[in-house]
C-alpha cells in the first residue's frame, strides 16, 4: 500500500521537532481526520535555513511532514512557496488516494509558515498564494 520512501519516512522521520525561535510557524489540520501538523521555520538570507515539524497523525501524515522538511530546507522564500501537494507527493514515490490529503497539509503547512514569517516582517506575499481548508474524507 505505501511505498519504501513513505514507509523511510514515516519510521526515521527527518526534522522533527520545534524551533523555539522560529521566524514562521504554520498550524494545519484535517478536521475530518484529525491530523494536526506544525512546520517551523528559520530564515537567513531569504534562504530556508532551518525547517522542522511537529505532526500527529497517521503515517502518512508524518512521512509527508518528514518529506516536506527536506524539499524545502535550504530553498529560498519564493522556490518553497512553490512546492506543490504533488510534489510532495511524487518526492515519496506516490500515496494511495485516500491518504493524498496528508501531503496537501505538509504543503500547505510549509505556505502557512512561510505567510506567518512574511506577515511578521511586513512583507507582502506573491498573488495567489494561500491555504486551501481541508475538508477530504480519510479512513478512520
Amino acid at each position: 500500500m505505501y511505498s519504501q520512501k513513505v514507509m523511510d519516512h514515516f519510521r526515521n522521520p527527518r526534522n522533527v521537532g520545534e524551533i523555539k525561535d522560529a521566524d514562521g510557524i504554520g498550524k494545519v489540520g484535517n478536521p475530518v481526520c484529525g491530523d494536526l501538523m506544525w512546520i517551523y521555520i528559520k530564515v537567513k538570507d531569504n534562504r530556508l535555513e532551518d525547517v522542522k515539524f511537529k505532526t500527529f497523525g497517521c503515517g502518512a501524515a508524518i512521512a509527508t511532514s518528514s518529506m516536506i522538511t527536506e524539499l524545502a530546507k535550504g530553498k529560498t522564500i519564493e522556490e518553497a512557496l512553490k512546492i506543490t501537494r504533488q510534489d510532495v507527493a511524487d518526492a515519496l514515490d506516490g500515496l494511495p488516494p485516500i491518504k493524498m490529503h496528508c501531503s496537501n497539509l505538509a504543503a500547505d503547512g510549509l505556505k502557512a509558515a512561510i505567510l506567518d514569517y512574511m506577515k511578521k516582517k511586513g512583507i507582502k506575499p506573491p498573488e495567489g498564494i494561500k491555504i486551501e481548508s481541508e475538508t477530504e474524507k480519510c479512513d478512520l
